[in-house]
């Protein structure tokens, strides 16, 4: 068996296609999965692979430093790749507690039993091989301004936008960019993304972060937009957009994403920051448009039939006015690249929704959490 790999938050969004893709891709190497189980927590979403003789999981907050420390030691995890996260900023608003203690204090948490664990006198065989990785968001940059309103075709810089898509603005966050968190949701993983790096510069510890753009794709929890519209088009309820649906937003399809995640974790640079982007913007209003279209033709329905379904509400507070990133890096140094272009990517997406509409309606009632809390006990 080769080494062994901790992956925080694996029954989320994200974390599930990274576990899938780790699990499958690396028969010799113990991927064990850590997960409170939240609301947005869903053993369902690893199916697949949760019967692989490589593969465990285990029910465990990311804030309980003696289970975490024990279970390091009992599994001698060399490699860490941390997801877990509260990551909805509407949430953020309404509870900023809650995202200040799973996102910083349980980043510290990890931080500090891994320091322990691969500190020289304990047990450490792959030396400098091991790596504490932190995936974060690009929202700790804050807004960019939005100076091209009606986009402009690139490529105006060959390096930070793909051709066919439109831009909004000259700017992108780059990796030595300015933190400048507006939401609560924001504030913490900047906060953490600082924790991670003072333990980089403080104690030597080998650690890599991330900050990526909106994803999108299959298994994200029905609360975040394009899930929501998705289900809403279908069962024709309203769409409500903030303001008038100007804000932009950089899109990345999840599998691209958890394959640059496979990158950085195997061949990034310890204390290094990766950006990683979909370099394709689009306005909310637009992208709502493109979903109903979507569902609509694929439901067979006249096209746009649902257009009247949207309906602009009050703006969020603190809402960003655009996000766009430059990956520029982990394509030269890493060859990264997305591999589909968001009109195929959103079409697949939808087609996953429709396709898996028990999955879908398991969640949006509540279901899913009965058999599995069964199982492990109530939810934190």
């Amino acid at each position: 068996m080769g080494r062994t790999i901790l992956i925080t938050g694996g029954a989320g969004f994200i974390g599930s296609h990274v576990v899938r893709l780790f699990v499958s891709k690396y028969p010799d190497c113990r991927i064990v999965n850590v997960d409170k189980l939240t609301y947005a927590g869903n053993l369902a979403n690893l199916n697949d692979v949760s019967d692989r003789p490589n593969y465990r999981f285990v029910k465990m907050d990311i804030c309980d430093f003696s289970g975490i420390s024990s279970l390091l030691e009992e599994e001698r995890v060399d490699g860490i790749i941390h997801l877990a996260a509260e990551s909805h900023v509407d949430r953020s608003i309404a509870d900023p507690f809650t995202f200040a203690r799973t996102n910083v204090l349980g980043t510290l948490t990890l931080l500090e039993a891994a320091r322990r664990h691969w500190s020289p006198s304990g047990w450490n065989p792959y030396g400098n091989g091991c790596l504490f990785y932190h995936i974060s968001t690009d929202e700790v940059y804050g807004s960019l301004e939005m100076t091209h309103p009606e986009g402009i075709d690139p490529p105006f810089t060959t390096e930070a936008s793909s051709a066919g898509h439109k831009c909004y603005g000259d700017d992108f966050f780059t990796e030595s960019g300015k933190y400048q968190p507006h939401s609560p949701y924001s504030a913490s993983k900047a906060s953490s993304d600082h924790f991670v790096r003072a333990f980089h510069d403080t104690y030597g510890m080998p650690a890599t972060v991330s900050n990526c753009s909106n994803n999108y794709g299959p298994y994200q929890f029905p609360e975040k937009l394009i899930p929501l519209f998705i289900n809403n088009i279908r069962i024709r309820r309203p769409l409500p957009v903030y303001g008038l649906g100007e804000n932009v937003r950089d899109w990345l399809y999840v599998e691209d994403h958890a394959r640059a995640i496979d990158l950085i974790f195997h061949n990034g640079r310890a204390g290094e920051t990766y950006n990683i982007g979909g370099c394709n913007e689009w306005k909310n209003i637009d992208l709502i448009k493109v979903l109903v279209r979507t569902v609509d033709r694929l439901l067979g329905r006249p096209e746009s039939a649902d257009m009247d379904l949207i309906t602009f509400v009050s703006d969020r507070p603190g809402h960003d006015a655009r996000y766009a990133i430059d990956s520029s890096k982990i394509r030269a140094e890493l060859g990264w690249e997305p591999s589909l272009q968001f009109e195929e990517g959103i079409e697949k997406t939808v087609r996953w929704y429709l396709d898996n509409q028990g999955w879908l309606d398991g969640v949006t009632s509540g279901d899913y959490m009965k058999y599995y809390d069964s199982m492990y006990g109530h939810r934190g």
